[in-house]
C-alpha cells in the first residue's frame, strides 16, 4: 500500500517490450508526496484565512465523512482502471446497492450489519454482470457501462416509485444514527484514543484501502489483474484467464460502489434514488490524481485517498471563502490542472536525470 502498484517489472517488461531504468526515481518525485504536501498546505492556508475551517465538529467532521465516502468511490473506479477499463455506471451501482439495503431495513427490518451485507452483494452482482457482458461480447467498457448507467437509472427510479410513497426509504435501523453522527472518540467512551473530527464511517474506508492494497501488492490475483491491464494479449498468452479477471475487477468495482452508496445514504439518513448522482467525476479525479493510469497496469491505493482529499479540501475551503459555485468550479479546475502539470513535469525531469546517470 505504501507505493504505487504496477505489474511486476520482469513480466510487465516482457508484456510491453519496453526497457526500464535500472535505478528507482528519487522519493521526492513520488506523486503522492506532492499531493500530501499540497493538501496540507491548502488546509493550513484555508485555516489561516478562515479559522472556522479548523473547527473539528462543524467543518472537519463532515469534510472527513465526505472524504471517506468519495475515497471508496475512487477505489471503485480504481478497480476497473487496473485492467484498463472504466465504470461510467459507478453512481448508479451505488444507488442500486443502497436500494436493497433500504428495502431490507424498511420491509424486512434487517439489522444494520445484515443490510450492509445485502447492499454489498447486490453491488457485486450488478458489477459482475457488467464485467461478464464485456468479457463475453468484447464490447468496450465505455459502451457497456454507459448503457448500464442508463438502464440502472430507469430501474432504480421505477423500483423506488413502486415500493415507496415518497421515493425514499426512511426507516432507520438501530445504530444508523450513531454511524452517521458519531466520531471515533465517541467509541472510546471519553478516553483519548480518537479524534472528534474523524467519523466512524472512516472505518469502512480504511478496510477498503487495506483490502485493495493487500490484493494488489500481496496476491497473485492482484498481479494478474495488473498484467491484464498492462497488456491483455500477452497476459492471455501467459495463461492468465483475462476474461475472469475482467469480471472480478468489475465485481469489485460494483461492491465498492455499493459500499459508497451505503455510506452516502447513512450520511443523509435516507435511502433514495438520487444517491450516487455526483459520483462519476470524483471517482476519476481521486484515482487519476493519485497516480492510477487510465490505460491500466498501474494503481495507487493510497494515492486515491490523497487525490480525493485534495479535491475535497479545495471545495470546502473555497466554499468557506464565499466563492460561488461557478467560480468554485473554475478555481478547482485550475488548481487540479496545475497539480497534474507540476507532478508530470517533476516526474519527467527526474526520470531523464535518472536515465542519464545509468
Amino acid at each position: 500500500m505504501s507505493t504505487p502498484v504496477a505489474a511486476p517489472e520482469h513480466e510487465a517488461g516482457e508484456a510491453a517490450g519496453a526497457q526500464r531504468p535500472l535505478r528507482r526515481l528519487p522519493f521526492w518525485v513520488d506523486q503522492r508526496l506532492g499531493l500530501l504536501v499540497l493538501t496540507v498546505a491548502l488546509a493550513a492556508l484555508f485555516g489561516v484565512l478562515r479559522p472556522a475551517f479548523l473547527d473539528q465538529r462543524l467543518v472537519l467532521f463532515p469534510l472527513l465523512r465526505e472524504i471517506s465516502t468519495l475515497t471508496v468511490v475512487a477505489l471503485a473506479q480504481l478497480a476497473v482502471l487496473s485492467v484498463g477499463h472504466m465504470n461510467l455506471a459507478v453512481g448508479r451501482m451505488a444507488a442500486f446497492g443502497a436500494l436493497f439495503a433500504g428495502l431490507g431495513y424498511d420491509r424486512l427490518h434487517l439489522p444494520l450489519q445484515l443490510g450492509l451485507v445485502v447492499c454489498l452483494f447486490a453491488g457485486a452482482v450488478i458489477g459482475g454482470l457488467t464485467g461478464w457482458i464485456i468479457a463475453r461480447t468484447g464490447v468496450s467498457s465505455f459502451v457497456v457501462t454507459l448503457a448500464m448507467d442508463f438502464a440502472l437509472m430507469g430501474l432504480v427510479s421505477l423500483l423506488y416509485s413502486a415500493l415507496t410513497e415518497n421515493a425514499a426509504f426512511t426507516t432507520r435501523p438501530s445504530g444508523l444514527l450513531d454511524l452517521r453522527s458519531a466520531s471515533l472518540a465517541d467509541i472510546c467512551a471519553g478516553r483519548v484514543c480518537g479524534s472528534p473530527a474523524v467519523p466512524q464511517m472512516a472505518q469502512f474506508t480504511v478496510l477498503a484501502l487495506v483490502g485493495l492494497g493487500f490484493l494488489y501488492t500481496r496476491t497473485r490475483m492482484g498481479r494478474e489483474l495488473l498484467l491484464t491491464g498492462a497488456n491483455p494479449k500477452a497476459a492471455e498468452l501467459s495463461g492468465i484467464p483475462t476474461g475472469r479477471r475482467v469480471i472480478l475487477a468489475h465485481s469489485l468495482s460494483g461492491l465498492l460502489a455499493a459500499l459508497a452508496g451505503f455510506m452516502a445514504a447513512v450520511g443523509t439518513g435516507t435511502f433514495r434514488a438520487s444517491i450516487g448522482d455526483d459520483f462519476m467525476l470524483p471517482s476519476f479525479l481521486g484515482a487519476v490524481l493519485g497516480g492510477t493510469l487510465l490505460t491500466g497496469g498501474v494503481v495507487s491505493v493510497v494515492g486515491a485517498l490523497l487525490g480525493t482529499s485534495l479535491v475535497a479540501v479545495i471545495r470546502k475551503g473555497l466554499d468557506l471563502l464565499g466563492v460561488g459555485l461557478e467560480s468554485l468550479n473554475i478555481y478547482l479546475g485550475c488548481v487540479l490542472l496545475l497539480a497534474l502539470s507540476a507532478d508530470r513535469v517533476r516526474a519527467v525531469v527526474s526520470y531523464r536525470k535518472v536515465v542519464r546517470s545509468t
